[in-house]
């Protein structure tokens, strides 16, 4: 049997706590979990530095990234095929694109991403089409192959409906994702009715589309996608550790080009720093490598960089305000220049960050750059837009929510304010 058809002799199975089992038969798909590149997600985490609010958030891109292959091996699988409008050639491409589609995720993901203005989007294509673990198997079934499963993921793949199970407004990704962090951070927000969706879902021409008497489970879907965003993903305290984890990783990029002497040298930064990146430098970083750097620079003769590590690593995160940038644009300014007056540093020391500024994304059908929207399929088999049959979507469509923080490290200001006036100054300022 040819490689791309060939089973295992005995079903592999996960144990799992969202899905509870999640099946393995394919033998493409179990050689591709025991590559090196796979494997490393078990080392970053899913939800970054959630886990310093919710403890038990924990879990890992590895773990996530199984999730939503199960989803989509049952949707293939257990609804799609044989069905006319289905092509059952493209089983694998889109079981793999599914398990896959987070590969190029760095430590502690978009944080990291946004200092060294990196996509780990281009990087999961070019872990795929490179000289992998993950590109030799994959080349196994065909030598065309990493390039079809990295076009699926870069969401040029020509058949669309492959795609849509990937990334879209109802997606296997975002269905995984909502339960696994709900269940590890302890909330409730994140359920919804998965069983009766996969039920429901309709491959058509181009998108996964839902039967109509299933718009109620959507509804509940998308308000736990909602809330989750809200209660969990921009929560306030978590963000200060990203603000915090950031400037780490800015401080240290700041004193490698000013030619500072680390006593830890951070040879794995080292091309990042320099923007010469190759491939085995962004795979040979994990969130250890980083949490062990962070350990050493606790140590370094630098005050800020050895200050913003031990905050990060003993959990004294910087305290935040509300912030409205149209009426109060005048007042970061006015606090910069008092912040240089004490003798500490602004850059490093007064962020200003806003939740809309983060990925995110609305239920806004037909804005530029939106995803498809979510369409029913009527008994007449006539498509309609979510939104146009239901108020709850209605309601939320189109509109943007955005939160506005100002982050300092109150505890300094706090300790010195009876002694030095202007400290105190500062704290009435940040807190009116």
């Amino acid at each position: 049997m040819d490689y791309k058809n060939e089973k295992l002799a005995e079903e592999k199975v996960f144990k799992d706590p969202v899905h509870r089992y999640i099946h393995v038969r394919d033998k493409v798909i179990w050689d591709v979990i025991g590559t090196r590149e796979f494997q490393r997600l078990r080392r970053i985490k899913q939800l970054g530095t959630t886990y310093l609010v919710f403890h038990g958030a924990e879990h890992t891109r590895f773990q996530h990234s199984l999730g939503v292959y199960e989803i989509v091996r049952r949707i293939i699988d257990d609804g799609f095929s044989g069905r006319a409008e289905w092509n059952d050639e493209e089983r694998l491409v889109t079981l793999c694109a599914a398990l896959l589609h987070d590969l190029g995720h760095g430590p502690f993901s978009h944080a990291f991403e946004k200092v060294f203005t990196l996509d780990h989007e281009y990087f999961t294509q070019a872990i795929l089409t490179g000289d992998t673990e993950v590109n030799a198997v994959l080349r196994n079934v065909s030598p065309d192959f990493p390039q079809k499963v990295a076009d699926v993921i870069g969401k040029i793949y020509p058949d669309k409906l492959v795609v849509s199970l990937i990334s879209s407004q109802i997606d296997a990704d975002r269905m995984d994702y909502l339960q696994r962090d709900a269940y590890y951070t302890g909330v409730s927000y994140g359920h919804f009715d998965m069983e009766r969706i996969l039920r429901v879902m309709r491959p058509d021409e181009e998108q996964v589309v839902i039967k109509s008497s299933g718009m109620h489970a959507v509804e509940d879907y998308i308000m736990s996608r909602y809330q989750m965003y809200w209660q969990v993903y921009f929560h306030p305290v978590s963000r200060s550790a990203e603000v915090i984890l950031m400037k780490i990783l800015h401080r240290a990029k700041h004193l490698h080009a000013a030619g500072y002497s680390f006593k830890y040298d951070p040879v794995p930064f080292q091309s990042f720093f320099d923007r010469s990146i190759e491939l085995e430098d962004y795979i040979a970083l994990d969130e250890h490598v980083l949490m062990t750097y962070f350990q050493w620079w606790r140590k370094e003769d630098d005050a800020i960089l050895s200050d913003l590590c031990n905050r990060f690593l003993d959990r004294k995160l910087f305290q935040y305000a509300e912030f409205d940038p149209a009426t109060e644009y005048r007042k970061i300014g006015e606090l910069e220049q008092l912040f240089k007056e004490a003798g500490i540093e602004p850059e490093y020391y007064l962020v200003t960050d806003s939740s809309s500024d983060l990925p995110y994304d609305f239920y806004r059908p037909g804005e530029e750059n939106e995803r498809v929207p979510i369409y029913l399929q009527l008994p007449s088999g006539e498509l309609r837009e979510l939104s146009r049959s239901s108020e709850i979507v209605d309601a939320i469509s189109g509109k943007r929510r955005t939160d506005h923080k100002i982050y300092f490290p109150e505890d300094l200001f706090e300790a010195k304010q009876e002694e030095q006036p202007l400290y105190k100054q500062i704290l009435e300022m940040l807190r009116k």
